[in-house]
């Protein structure tokens, strides 16, 4: 995963890259000398900087580097003292974490306090207690291990359909997956807290956020929008993708507080009613398959679950809860493409060969590309020959196909492509 940090270099490099990148194919001489200075005259947005010119010997460099070590050689090197306060002595530093890992109840005054006392802490050196905060959030010092017994846990109930989603997994049976093995299956569920109704629950082989986006896009398909989300901490709700897409679409993202299960409650509930009316009498028949499994869940839950008396709603049907309380539903604009906006992302870097790889199969790109990191942008439910749209330096740039050996074999090569030399030879450098 990438830190701040590398992301910010990695936002330098491609726009330095997208400078330096027309320049290179001229051959050396007056036009690409032209193309320099005209660059170094224009006003730039440099990322992470206040500045908006570039020198025409610092657009050189670039160019150098990236025939030298390619698109590496134009990130910014990382400083050797990051994530650490820069203007902290080391001993001051390893002083407070000492404090802070001894006694992790300790608040940072007062870690700041005994610092001070202990005599390890230079007379008037200030000690930001924000500064020393995100020391300890780095080092993983902040995280409390319980809840302490004035946490408040009365119950809540929201009055309106949509106004609040719960979603979390189970743990399901294990089904065969097709190749001649038997796999676990998870549960991808959610639940609206006003009316108990499931607006759409699914198993899968993995509890992803790729699966996890598929069934949020159908439930907002079948039931709306809702004004808040509702999920825990694991890694599959936590993903900077699905924050993008509720906060595209307005909704609240809401994480569980650690060590909380409590908060959870309702949607617990419908797992051990699904475990208990839905899956038991179902593996006592035997699941010859995840589609089997499915088809019956769905069975269930639309005319079993939906259709019964809910003890939380004083004995009304989950079905009838949401027809008196579902004024308030939003839905969709018409003209939203949902499929659009729930593709899901990943970063890639080229290959010399012009490919990329995306679960274990490789796809064509364009030639323009080798060597450059790209996003690709796939429907994971899609079929596999489906191509996949390319993003580069934030840009549309084309698609990835699936690559095909055997038409490869039809297509004539050209020559390879000239590698200019140094641009101290250009007689208009200067």
């Amino acid at each position: 995963m990438k830190t701040p940090d590398d992301r910010h270099r990695h936002d330098v490099a491609l726009f330095r890259y997208g400078l330096i990148a027309e320049v290179m194919k001229l051959a050396p001489g007056a036009e690409q000398a032209a193309a320099i200075r005209a660059r170094a005259g224009r006003i730039h947005s440099i990322p992470g900087s206040t500045r908006t010119r570039i020198a025409v010997g610092t657009l050189r460099e670039w160019i150098r580097r990236y025939r030298r070590d390619g698109f590496d050689g134009l990130m910014p090197k990382a400083r050797s003292d990051r994530a650490r306060p820069r203007r902290m002595p080391p001993e001051v530093i390893e002083t407070l974490l000492s404090i802070k890992r001894d006694e992790p109840d300790l608040s940072v005054r007062e870690v700041i306090r005994r610092a001070r006392g202990s005599g390890e802490v230079p007379d008037g050196m200030p000690l930001p207690p924000s500064t020393i905060h995100r020391l300890f959030a780095r080092e993983g010092l902040m995280v409390r291990q319980s809840l302490s017994p004035q946490t408040d846990m009365r119950r809540f109930a929201f009055r309106f359909a949509g106004e609040l989603w719960q979603a979390d997994a189970m743990h399901g049976p294990r089904v065969a997956d097709g190749s001649g093995r038997k796999r676990k299956t998870y549960l991808l569920a959610i639940l609206d807290d006003a009316t108990r109704v499931i607006p759409h629950a699914c198993f899968g082989f993995g509890d992803t956020t790729a699966n996890f986006l598929l069934v949020l896009r159908e439930a907002i398909t079948r039931r709306g929008l809702p004004a808040r989300l509702y999920v825990d901490n694991g890694s599959n709700f936590r993903s900077r993708q699905l924050a993008v897409i509720c906060a595209r679409l307005d909704i609240a993202l809401i994480h569980a507080r650690p060590y909380h299960a409590a908060g959870k409650g309702k949607i617990e509930r419908f797992f051990r009613t699904c475990r208990r009316q839905c899956l038991a009498p179902l593996e006592e028949q035997g699941i010859p398959d995840l589609e089997t499994l499915n088809r019956h869940f769905r069975g269930w839950v639309e005319s079993e679950y939906h259709l019964s008396g809910h003890r939380g709603l004083d004995g009304e049907m989950p079905l009838d809860r949401w027809a008196h309380t579902a004024e308030r539903v939003r839905h969709p604009d018409p003209g939203l493409d949902l499929e659009e906006l729930f593709l899901f992302e990943v970063t890639r870097k080229v290959s010399k060969a012009r490919t990329v790889s995306l679960n274990s199969r490789l796809y064509e790109v364009d030639p323009i590309l080798q060597g450059q990191t790209v996003t690709l942008r796939y429907d994971p439910a899609a079929p596999p020959s489906r191509p996949l749209l390319v993003i580069h330096d934030g840009k549309p740039a084309g698609t990835a196909t699936p690559l095909d050996l055997h038409a490869n074999t039809r297509i004539k090569r050209g020559n390879p492509p000239l590698r200019f030399g140094p641009l101290d030879d250009d007689p208009e450098a200067e």
